[in-house]
């Protein structure tokens, strides 16, 4: 596998791991503390997959690049929604 692309997943790893540290906590943190807690969390997130994605790119990997915007698109749209 070549580099880029073994650092794009791992990218991809840092960011599910990050995510998963919160799946649980969610449901504790008040609404109102919501986008305090969650916002910069994910905009770390959102940055290590459009890093991945951009690398995956770069490596001809078009499928994989997909699924990583997509996961980037709903991120994003979680932050509006917040």
């Amino acid at each position: 596998m070549p580099e880029d692309t073994a650092n794009a997943l791992r990218l991809v790893d840092l960011a599910a791991e990050e995510m998963q540290d919160w799946v649980e906590s969610v449901g504790e943190i008040s609404q109102i503390k919501l986008e305090e807690k969650l916002s910069p969390v994910l905009l770390k997130v959102h940055g290590q997959l459009d890093r991945a994605r951009v690398m995956l790119e770069n490596a001809e990997h078009k499928k994989e690049s997909s699924v990583v915007w997509e996961l980037e698109q709903r991120i994003y749209r979680l932050l509006n929604d917040l």
